[in-house]
């Protein structure tokens, strides 16, 4: 149904930073990128390698905040390890814990998950629902 989601960053450096770090441990990559520093309208773009962005980050220094409770970004990982990769790299850069790697059996027998914050605010899980 979605095509993509965007996040507006503060700092699109910093953020940069965070994302490669934490979508890398679930396999994905940055897939574009318009960077000019100093300028406005900077973003980058993420989703599996060769293919298109999922997830765009955009530069918005200004009045910059989160979506509100109830809110938060789901990516699929491969695998529990990689839940786990992710959360322990969102939190050595910069973002912070909402919910340490596990199971959350109240949303399915093999549902493992982990949450985070990016250095926004934004509220991210990273899930893997299935039995390995």
């Amino acid at each position: 149904m979605l095509h993509h989601a965007s996040l507006g960053v503060s700092d699109i450096e910093r953020s940069a930073a965070f994302y490669d770090t934490t979508l890398a441990a679930l396999g994905y990559v940055r897939v574009w990128d318009d960077i000019r520093p100093g300028q406005t309208g900077q973003a980058i773009g993420y989703g599996l390698a060769g293919g298109g962005d999922k997830l765009a980050i955009k530069h918005r220094p200004d009045g910059q905040r989160p979506a509100g409770p109830g809110f938060h970004l789901a990516f699929a990982a491969p695998n529990r390890q990689a839940v786990d990769r992710f959360h322990a790299a969102a939190i050595a850069h910069g973002g912070g814990d909402n919910g340490r790697p596990g199971l959350r059996p109240h949303y399915g027998e093999h549902y493992y998950a982990a949450f985070v914050t990016d250095p926004d605010g934004h509220a991210l899980e990273a899930v893997f629902n299935s039995a390995e």
